[in-house]
């Protein structure tokens, strides 16, 4: 049986007003090898763009992986490790019954989750984690792409 890789993943969003301009950015690790993505959208939130970097790291993989996730974003870290159990148990309403907010990142995020070993590790933002900080610049570089 193959070996699954072990990737480090770490992803930042970003926003200019939310809702407002937005970015999303990821740092990939395996091994000695590097890659980093990042894209925006014209006009979303900052939640949505912690997610979206999930989704697009998670996306990039080409093969099943074990996966140490980076997010300085505990609405993504609790929501995809705890709050999601119990959102699709109630039919995708909170705990007040209330629509989830980003339900469609989220169940794309819940399917792409079930196709690696994912570890969701929270990291406190802007404190000099490096993996953290270039992941962040990206999410920066990518508000950019629709501020042009």
């Amino acid at each position: 049986m193959a070996e699954v890789p072990v990737v480090e993943i770490y992803t930042d969003g970003a926003c200019k007003g939310n809702p407002g301009a937005g970015g999303w950015g990821v740092l990939l690790k395996f091994g000695e090898h590097t890659r980093e993505l990042c894209g925006g959208e014209a006009h979303t939130t900052n939640n949505r763009m912690e997610l979206l970097a999930v989704i697009r790291a998670l996306e990039s993989l080409q093969r099943r992986c074990s996966v140490r996730l980076h997010t300085d974003s505990k609405y993504v870290q609790q929501g995809i490790s705890v709050w999601i159990h119990d959102w699709k148990k109630r039919g995708w309403k909170t705990s007040d019954k209330k629509p989830v907010k980003n339900k469609d990142l989220w169940e794309e995020l819940d399917r792409l989750a079930a196709m690696h070993d994912i570890e969701w590790l929270w990291v406190r933002g802007h404190v000099g984690h490096a993996g953290n900080e270039r992941a962040d610049e990206l999410a920066n570089r990518g508000v950019e792409t629709v501020q042009a």
